[in-house]
């Protein structure tokens, strides 16, 4: 099942924000099973989210969106999403609770501000937030899933954690490992991973990350992943590879 990722704030495509939100939802849906196939940012505009929204719908199974559930007037996903897919947006009882329980705590009222943290697409209902105030939200739409989180990344996370085991991919299993080569430019085992690559086919991905200069003092870290109906059958096809890379380039492992 493919995954596609929007994250939505001016300040990411300004360059204020590293958008380290998109690494750890990546990592999160690719070890839950997915093949992420596209990532998506834009800015604070509702007609921007609609764009995203639609052409993730295009390509995939399962959408997550981070940012924009906030209590600002720029804070627009849900309306926006909600829009986009022609549903209503709606109080929804369940989010005000869990909102109005994070501000009794800290004897604060709820204003109309706060109140717009639980309007919800109709139909869709909220994740629960460990950390903030925001709720996620998780919409079925058309047998396809969308995930809304918040753009704070304790608050992403935490929501995220929470769910991910209700959004794994059935049937599929995700496996990666590496090996570290020191002291060989990685255009010198570039021939032998294209070889790889032919051999195994759809079975394996195999990747290069060269961590110096080319031409001083080169290491590289060879990253082999399968994604399988069995994690067994992904396992050994993933050791396989390995043990042929280090059976040829042994000298180069550990120095």
């Amino acid at each position: 099942m493919k995954a596609s990722i929007i994250t939505i704030g001016n300040e990411i495509l300004k360059g204020k924000t590293i958008n380290t939100n998109f690494a750890y939802i990546g990592n999160a849906l690719t070890n839950a099973g997915y093949d992420v196939w596209r990532g998506i940012i834009v800015r604070d505009i509702a007609d921007e989210i609609g764009f995203a929204l639609k052409t993730a719908l295009d390509s995939s199974d399962l959408i997550v969106t981070s940012g924009g559930l906030g209590p600002t007037y720029d804070d627009m996903t849900l309306a926006s999403v909600a829009r986009a897919l022609g549903m209503n947006i709606t109080l929804n009882e369940d989010a005000l609770e869990m909102i109005k329980a994070k501000y009794k705590d800290l004897n604060i009222p709820i204003t109309d501000q706060r109140r717009k943290m639980a309007m919800l697409p109709e139909g869709s209902y909220p994740l629960p937030n460990p950390v903030g105030t925001a709720p996620g939200v998780f919409i079925n739409y058309k047998n396809k899933m969308i995930v809304c989180l918040p753009g704070v990344p304790s608050e992403m996370k935490g929501i995220l954690d929470l769910t991910i085991d209700k959004l794994k991919s059935p049937g599929k299993s995700y496996v990666e490992k590496t090996v570290r080569l020191q002291g060989i430019m990685e255009s010198a085992i570039a021939p032998l991973i294209e070889e790889e690559m032919k051999l195994w086919g759809n079975r394996v991905y195999i990747k290069s990350h060269p961590g110096s200069i080319e031409v001083s003092n080169p290491y590289i870290d060879i990253e082999v992943s399968s994604h399988l109906d069995s994690r067994e059958e992904a396992e050994k096809d993933v050791d396989s590879v390995l043990n042929e890379i280090m059976a040829k380039y042994k000298s180069y492992i550990g120095k």
